[in-house]
């Protein structure tokens, strides 16, 4: 079954991460940061519930901007992504998601037009319920650093304060990356962000 069979012509953004106060400034919800600022650029707020995540809607250029925050939580992000996309996007290249990741650098932003989950149990349960992993992706590093052996504390730990201008810096650029995303498309997006020499 074609899990983007009754969708509708629009981009479907997401952002991985967990819900609630606990979670809010931590490496694995950098996804959320990303789509926090989508929401105050585009000059909407994520006012109700739909799709088992936070949503709302909005216009970029002439194109229809869905905005997603599932709160299922980081391994079953799948779950609420598949609804989404299934009520509201004709195919997977309409879809981004935002997500963090360890084997990149702090700060590093890499667009991909699809792959595996590299490890990350959002993406892995966002490709099992889509039931394909090609879909465009918006990686952002969050560094690895000595914890190499012990992933879950980092990724759920905050950032340290002298990270934090690194990350609000990246979190803005992926936020404009997200837009070129929305009226130009993936391979733009790529070949402008994916090699920043700020980066």
């Amino acid at each position: 079954m074609n899990a983007f069979s009754l969708g509708r012509p629009s981009k479907l953004i997401v952002g991985l991460g967990n819900p609630g106060p606990r979670y809010r400034n931590t490496r694995h919800n950098v996804g959320f940061m990303v789509l926090d600022e989508l929401a105050r650029a585009l000059e909407v707020e994520y006012s109700r519930e739909k799709f088992g995540g936070l949503f709302t809607e909005a216009r970029h250029e002439g194109a229809k901007v869905l905005l997603l925050k599932p709160l299922t939580f980081m391994n079953n992000s799948g779950a609420s992504v598949a609804r989404a996309a299934k009520n509201k996007v004709r195919d997977a290249g309409d879809l981004l998601v935002v997500v963090d990741d360890v084997n990149l650098p702090l700060a590093r932003l890499r667009f991909r037009a699809g792959g595996s989950d590299g490890g990350h149990k959002g993406l892995r349960s966002v490709i099992e319920h889509l039931g394909t992993s090609e879909f465009p992706r918006l990686r952002i590093g969050v560094g690895l650093g000595g914890h190499k052996d012990n992933l879950t504390d980092h990724v759920l730990g905050p950032f340290t304060p002298e990270e934090r201008s690194q990350v609000e810096r990246a979190v803005s650029e992926a936020a404009e990356g997200v837009l070129v995303f929305v009226s130009e498309g993936a391979e733009t997006a790529m070949s402008r962000f994916n090699a920043r020499p700020e980066q």
